[in-house]
Order: structure tokens, then sequence, then C-alpha cells
């Protein structure tokens, strides 16, 4: 470090838990300060789970220790801290001047929210300050928009087909590999019962971690979710032996039943390494190219390795550029103009549809559950009874562990809530009890009958799927993907059409 001028400061945010970080590329570490901060403004500007809040803090303390024994100086401020000012810029601001810093570099910000902030450092401190592009992704904000523009529609299936060219990932030659692209239509089957069903990794909290839940329960005790069942990698190794798990133990059946429901197993053939990677403990892109080799070995099918790598190089990367390129007002978006408040249920799994108890209670234990889980059965339902697209959008960032809002927000308000109107789904995603009965064992130990569509021992899901659709049918009924429901709801007697309704109306009044 030169004694003439002082070291550069690099922050490391949360969710930059990535070794080769671009904000490193090129910087000397006997010239550099890595900051860490955990402060109150990030962990509470919703109120994010326990096990989230606990996980980020944990990941962060060991990234530090990990950092500093690649020899960089890493200057953490923890949050219990007497002097922690509470806000990034409060604490990068103590930082200039403890250690009388010289420029800043810094990875770019993952949301709007703290992007806003980062602008702002230059003017305020008075020092350089660097912005360095997220490497991570495949697709930078300006070739996103070079996809998009022109295009009158933003087809996810058509940006996947180009990230699969640009990586070469399941390509022969200029085609894809076994003839197709996309492989969905082999990955809906559901699941039986099977005691050879792969088991997830569960991680031991070390001292750190306790020390890390010990501070979350006291500081967030109002916060939504549990602690108890904590059992997440926070390091970079533990991140790559749950991913070897994964690769090796239940990719080779993750695609047929990617979409599959079983009550008591939260987890089936899923990874749980999103929250993984995007903290930055794994890099996504290896990940995908891990997942091939295994099909190139023959030891998973192609629809499973296909399945998986569509969701990483195409839906993961498709959203972020669809977050960025709308703008921090895509949250309030409401096509629907869904009004009604989040049902309290949300917060505490308290209801009699065994499906909804089911996810939501799994959610505030563990803070995960699958994609289905989320957009067919606690994202539909939101949407049938009308709910806030805004109010659900808050409900998911605060309580899934890999919930940042540049992935959470067009998966919730535009794919699951259709709040964008069409913008990044085709049609809502809407069904009645069947679809779940279908695709789940939940129906079979359920309080209400799948098979009745009204009455109060009906599921409420049969009666509220038509009800959205007669409520809605002036914004949707010309959504040539609801043509045939649409034209059965025509067919319909006018009585068993009032029945419906007002059954779909009694329900949705003892919500209230």
């Amino acid at each position: 470090m030169s004694g003439k001028s002082g070291p550069i400061l690099v922050p490391i945010l949360g969710d930059q838990l990535t070794r080769d970080i671009s904000s490193l590329d090129g910087v000397d570490p006997a010239d550099a300060v890595l900051l860490m901060m955990e402060v109150e403004d990030e962990a509470t500007y919703v109120r994010h789970h326990k096990s989230k809040i606990a996980f980020l803090f944990s990941a962060m303390r060991h990234h530090a220790e990990d950092m500093r024994s690649r020899g960089w100086t890493v200057d953490y401020v923890t949050l219990d801290n007497p002097d922690n000012a509470g806000s990034f810029s409060g604490e990068v601001q103590r930082a200039v001047e403890r250690h009388g810093a010289s420029a800043i570099r810094v990875t770019e910000a993952g949301e709007w929210r703290v992007a806003a902030m980062l602008q702002d450092w230059e003017e305020k401190f008075g020092i350089p300050v660097e912005i360095r592009p997220d490497t991570r992704f495949l697709c930078s904000h300006e070739d996103f928009e070079g996809w998009a523009e022109g295009r009158k529609s933003l087809t996810m299936e058509y940006f996947y087909r180009e990230m699969r060219r640009k990586t070469g990932l399941l390509m022969n030659g200029g085609d894809p590999e076994g003839g197709k692209w996309n492989y969905d239509k082999e990955n809906r089957k559901p699941a039986e019962r099977d005691l050879l069903m792969p088991k997830p990794i569960a991680f031991r909290p070390d001292e750190i971690t306790q020390d890390v839940i010990d501070l979350v329960a006291e500081r967030f005790a109002d916060h939504p979710g549990s602690l108890d069942h904590f059992q997440f990698a926070v390091t970079h190794d533990e991140a790559m032996r749950a991913r070897r798990h994964f690769l090796d133990e239940c990719l080779p059946r993750f695609g047929d039943f990617q979409d599959a429901m079983l009550t008591g197993e939260p987890f089936l053939y899923h990874s749980l390494l999103s929250p993984y990677i995007n903290a930055g403990l794994l890099d996504p892109i290896d990940l995908c190219r891990e997942a091939e080799k295994k099909y190139r070995n023959g030891d998973a099918p192609l629809n499973c390795v296909e399945g998986f790598i569509r969701q990483i190089i195409g839906w993961r990367e498709y959203v972020r550029g669809i977050y960025w390129r709308e703008g921090p007002d895509y949250a309030q978006r409401n096509f629907l103009e869904a009004k009604r408040d989040l049902p309290n249920f949300y917060y505490s799994g308290d209801t009699g549809m065994h499906c909804l108890s089911a996810a939501i209670g799994q959610t505030l234990d563990r803070a995960y559950a699958h994609h289905i889980q989320r957009l067919m059965i606690t994202g539909t339902f939101a949407l049938l009874a009308g709910v806030d697209p805004h109010q659900v959008h808050i409900w998911y960032l605060e309580v899934y562990v890999d919930a940042y809002e540049w992935v959470e927000l067009p998966n919730t308000l535009g794919m699951s809530q259709f709040g964008d109107g069409g913008l990044l789904g085709s049609k809502p995603y809407v069904a009645s009890g069947n679809y779940i009965n279908t695709m789940s064992d939940y129906c079979r130990s359920c309080h209400y009958d799948v098979k009745q569509r009204t009455g109060e021992d009906a599921c409420p899901f049969n009666a509220l799927y038509w009800d959205f659709l007669a409520r809605n049918e002036d914004k949707l009924s010309s959504n040539r993907r609801l043509a045939m429901p649409y034209k059965s709801w025509e067919r319909m007697e006018k009585g068993d059409k009032i029945a419906i309704r007002n059954s779909a109306r009694a329900f949705l009044e003892s919500l209230d």
C-alpha cells in the first residue's frame, strides 16, 4: 500500500460472495481493503425470514474469513457493532474516513434500490467511484436491451435459444442436442412415494453460524419464519458439496418430477442450489457445464439436464433482463386491478386448504418451497383471489432464502400474478383444484373436496377459477390461450354460473 495515497475501498455486498467478483479484477490485495457490512436497513426494508437473514450473515462472515486466508484485508462490520451506521452508505462513509480511502471500486448492485445508493457515492464521499459490471451473468444489460429491441413480444423461449447458442450448452453444431430446444412436456410427471428419494445434505451450524442464529433470534424476533430447521451451506466448500450431491443423486430424476408435489417431501429431486447461486457461492455457468457432462457421460437423461439448464441460462438470465429493462416502477403494475389484502394465513399456514398449508408451512419452517409450489399453489391462489400483486411480491421477497428483487419481482408480479398484463407470461397461470390433484397428493388429506365445484365443502380453487375468469373477462377474454376455458364458461347453464360466483363470493368474504 502506497504511503502517498490511501487504499482502494472495495465494498462486497451480501450477494457478491464470489472469490473473483469483478470489483477485484486487476486489484492488488496490498492496495485494497474489502468492506463487508451487516446493516439494519438491508435486514429490515422488508421483514425477511429469520433463516434468510441468518444464511446471508453467516455466509458473509465465512466469506470474510476465506478472503483473509487468500491475502486480502477485510474490514467486517457486524450488525451488533455499537458504531454500525445501519446502512450501506453510512458504513461506506465510515470506512472511507477510517482507512483514508483514495477510491471506491464496487461491482454493480443487483437491485434498483441499491444501485441508486451506489450512484450517489462519488458525489457524497468526494472520491472516485468505479462501478464494475457483474460478470457472473451471461447477458449484460446492453446485450439484453439489444435482444429485446424491436421485438413485439419478449418470449423467454427465444431468449433461451440465444443463450444456448452463446454458451454452446447442449448444442450439436448449430442444432439443439436431441433435435428439440425444450423438453418441458416430458417434465410434468406426478411423483409417488419412493423410499430411495434422495435427501438434501444438511449442514450443521458451526460456531460462527450459531452466533448469527442467536443474533437473528434476538434482533428479528418479529420477522416471519423459524430458525429451528437451519441447515444451509454457508461456505464455498459446503456449497460445492451441495452441488455434487445434486448432480450425482438428484439430477437424473429432476426433470421428470420437477413439477410434482408430495406431502411431507419439501425437496423431492430439486437442487436447493439457488440460494448459493444468487449469493455468489456457486458459479451458475460452471454448474450448467457440469450438468451437461452428466448427460454427455450417460449419467442423466437429456430432459432432466435440459430442464435444469433452462432454469439457469434461460429463465434466470431472462428475468434479470426484464427487471433492469422495465425499471423501478415495475413493482407497482397491477393490470388486473386486484385490491384484496394478502390473507393472514400466508404468515401462519393456518388454513383448511391442505395444499396452501403445506406450501406455506414449509416456507415458514425452511425459507424454501420449490417453483411449482410457489407458482401454482401460493401464487395461483393469490391470483384467483384477486390479491394486490404488490403485497404478494413483498411476501415472496420476505420469505424465501433465494429471493432478491431482481429475480423475485418479475417471477411474482409478472409470471405469477399477471400484473404486467402479459409482458413476461403469455397468459395468467391459473388452475382449478384438478391441477393440484393431478400433480400432488395434497387433496387426499384436505378438508375440502376437490371434486366439488360449489358449496362449503368444495375446493375453493374450483369456484375461484371460474370466478376469476368471469370478473376479468373484459381484460382476458381476447387472450388466445384462454379461449377454451372461456368457451366452457359460455356453455355453462346460467344457474351453474350463479352458484359458482356465489360460492366464490362467500369464500372470499370469509377471508376478509
